[in-house]
């Protein structure tokens, strides 16, 4: 069943939320494996605002994934040399090759958003971002690069909710910058670096798909059953496998425990 938030949309109640999001994940799997098998390159683009629920979406799809296959990139602050290169240089060697899926936890947009806004980029720059990533794209996907781009959008008043979350949680607090509080007091100038970046961007060769994200159960659910929808995956038969049966004893003996080194039994001190 559906939870009624007051006159808002309806949120899904957690034992659904659950069960769709194990039944999703399966068929991740799936995409996983015709990835690889077909040889397929899958790029996965997150952006959105801070505090939108991007990284707890990025769990949730990479979280029955072989890491092997497929992998987060989620590049820091670019170094002295990287800044001297062509801007895309530092992302187009975190592509995938064959058989393989990349998610861009934030990406090339940073140009467009928090380099324009706070001024870490020149005008110029940012134009020339403008007029180059279509092209970028463009040839991506010209290559056999399948690309997906979602930007997860946020209210202001559930963004400075979550904001004070992190500030009161120790576990998350390491999520909240002084970079992030920024985008309170700015946040109509990222309103409108986003339109911005949308009105050169949103190309038919890869559009921006917008997940709302005020009800974080909803945005995951809704982001990965887009995603399995746009690709045309099909379940790779795999073989069949029976665990063996254990040989016969040789006569192997353990070493006694007092020759190796063991971690102490914290747990048992707990349940005493």
């Amino acid at each position: 069943m559906a939870v009624a938030d007051g006159d808002g949309p309806r949120r899904l109640s957690r034992p659904i939320y659950e069960r769709e999001l194990l039944r999703l994940q399966v068929e991740l799997v799936k995409l996983q494996e015709w990835v690889r098998a077909e040889g397929e390159r899958l790029v996965v683009v997150f952006e959105g605002r801070d505090a939108a629920g991007k990284g707890s979406v990025i769990k949730r799809v990479s979280g029955r994934l072989n890491p092997r296959i497929a992998r987060i990139a989620a590049l820091p602050v670019p170094t002295e040399r990287e800044r001297t290169q062509w801007y895309f240089q530092r992302y187009v060697k975190h592509l995938p090759a064959a058989g393989e899926i990349v998610l861009f936890d934030r990406s090339w947009y940073n140009r467009a958003g928090v380099e324009h806004v706070m001024g870490f980029c020149t005008d110029e720059e940012y134009t020339r971002f403008l007029r180059q990533c279509p092209v970028f794209e463009r040839l991506l996907v010209e290559d056999g690069i399948l690309l997906r781009k979602y930007w997860f959008s946020v209210s202001d008043a559930v963004q400075e909710q979550r904001f004070r979350n992190r500030l009161e949680d120790p576990t998350r607090r390491w999520k909240l910058s002084a970079m992030d509080l920024e985008s309170i007091s700015r946040w109509e100038a990222y309103s409108r670096a986003k339109d911005e970046m949308f009105v050169h961007t949103d190309i038919p060769e890869a559009p921006w798909y917008v997940v709302e994200s005020d009800d974080k159960y909803s945005a995951r659910i809704n982001m990965i059953a887009h995603l399995l929808s746009t690709v045309p995956y099909h379940e790779v038969p795999r073989p069949v496998l029976e665990l063996p049966s254990r040989p016969p004893s040789t006569g192997y003996q353990r070493p006694p425990r007092d020759q190796q080194t063991y971690v102490p039994d914290h747990a048992a001190e707990l349940a005493e």
